[in-house]
């Protein structure tokens, strides 16, 4: 089968970076399937692995978590799923990833995909609807009402990337929160707006007066989505007592925790691969979230993030993705298709 993989951990500019490879078809079994990989969609983990991570010698590393297709073969042990279902997925980190015609990927965390998108359409969904997903209920735990929070407020930082474009959707259609999203250009700006953003303030300029000339004093839940180095001592200053900070992203020097002390402010990582990393008893959670979500996008509450196509799968276009989401300037999510 054709594949995009590496030997190397490159910078995206070098030539070797990515490369178009041909690797063996896999075979399912247990409680894999097999898929026929039509679309994937590109995350800034596909960048950190390819930088951090180089495989064993001899070897090919194959990035890619996120992808749509159709089910070609099934192991003995799958009953969600048969050969000619169309499925949509974020994979597991220890394993080969979506930049291949074929891949095995654990049903559990698999879900079918909205009968309304198209394969590009649900490719860029999976891993970031997951992650927002879970942080906003499995972490800050909005969808419990509180005493602590009687109006809640979420600021969203980073909120027209790829997490941010599906969160503040969620977060609209399945919670009565007052949604504050950070932008800062007028394009992206617009987008989170269009996406149900209540408020939209610029993150490149201080936060606090600006949530102030809007009325809020206090924010009562955070979800810090990129460059929680740089906002973190104004994030704790915003934050209510008894407030819930959750992050994604890899802060430089790590943060300091003991200013969360006199306010009680929790601090909760998302990781939306720890289930399948671990195999924790709750894994099938990853596919009954897909599966809430196809419901939420095929009844029109929920819109695909896709944003800008790259063409076919392979290392040319895989290195563009690649350069765009280095530099910090995608909005929403970027998509190639077909081999």
């Amino acid at each position: 089968m054709k594949a995009v993989g590496y030997q190397q951990s490159l910078a995206i500019s070098e030539p070797a970076s990515l490369l178009d490879i041909e690797l063996a078809t896999p075979v399912a079994a247990g409680h894999d399937i097999l898929v026929r990989v039509a679309a994937v969609s590109v995350n800034p983990v596909d960048t950190k692995i390819r930088k951090r991570v180089t495989p064993a010698a001899g070897e090919y590393k194959v990035l890619g978590w996120d992808a749509a297709g159709e089910v070609v073969a099934v192991g003995e042990q799958v009953s969600r799923f048969a050969p000619g279902d169309r499925v949509f997925y974020a994979g597991a980190l220890q394993r080969q990833g979506s930049n291949a015609e074929y891949q095995l990927v654990d049903e559990r965390i698999v879900g079918k995909m909205p009968a309304n998108l198209s394969f590009e359409q649900a490719a860029a969904l999976p891993l970031t609807a997951l992650t927002a997903w879970e942080l906003l209920f499995d972490r800050l735990e909005l969808a419990t009402p509180s005493l602590k929070h009687p109006k809640p407020v979420l600021l969203v930082t980073g909120a027209a990337g790829g997490v941010g474009s599906i969160l503040v959707q969620l977060a609209r259609q399945l919670t009565t929160v007052t949604i504050v999203a950070t932008a800062s250009r007028p394009e992206s700006q617009l987008w989170v707006q269009e996406l149900g953003a209540h408020y939209v303030v610029n993150h490149n300029q201080p936060l606090i007066p600006q949530l102030q000339q809007l009325g809020i004093q206090a924010v009562s839940h955070v979800a810090s989505l990129t460059q929680t180095d740089q906002h973190y001592a104004e994030l704790v200053q915003l934050l209510a007592p008894q407030g819930k900070l959750a992050l994604i992203d890899d802060p430089v020097g790590g943060v300091d925790i003991m200013p969360l002390k006199q306010k009680s402010i929790s601090l909760h990582w998302e990781f939306m691969f720890t289930r399948s990393l671990f195999s924790t008893p709750d894994l099938l959670t990853q596919h009954q979230i897909l599966t809430d979500l196809s419901r939420l996008i095929e009844q029109g509450q929920i819109n695909t993030t896709l944003k800008q196509s790259f063409g076919k799968i392979n290392a040319e276009n895989l290195k563009q993705a690649h350069a765009l989401l280095e530099s910090g300037k995608a909005i929403g999510k970027i998509v190639l298709a077909g081999f």
